[in-house]
């Protein structure tokens, strides 16, 4: 999840997006900018990635903790 205008943010989508056409896997992106419970939990940690509704990894993406973490 993250914001719009936001440069982490579009590395970060541009990490998973291509982890999961890989992995077959789907993603969504969610805004925080649209969500007043999810900008209080996360400004100040986007790009914040989320793994079956839980926190894994936020700011900078890391590749391949996350090809682990998909692909156990």
């Amino acid at each position: 999840m993250g914001k719009p205008n936001c440069h982490l943010c579009e590395q970060a989508i541009e990490v998973v997006s291509q982890v999961c056409e890989e992995l077959g896997q789907g993603f969504q992106v969610l805004s925080i900018t649209e969500d007043p419970e999810l900008a209080d939990l996360y400004w100040e940690k986007i790009p914040v990635i989320l793994v079956d509704g839980q926190p894994f990894d936020f700011w900078r993406v890391n590749r391949e903790r996350l090809v682990a973490k998909l692909n156990p």
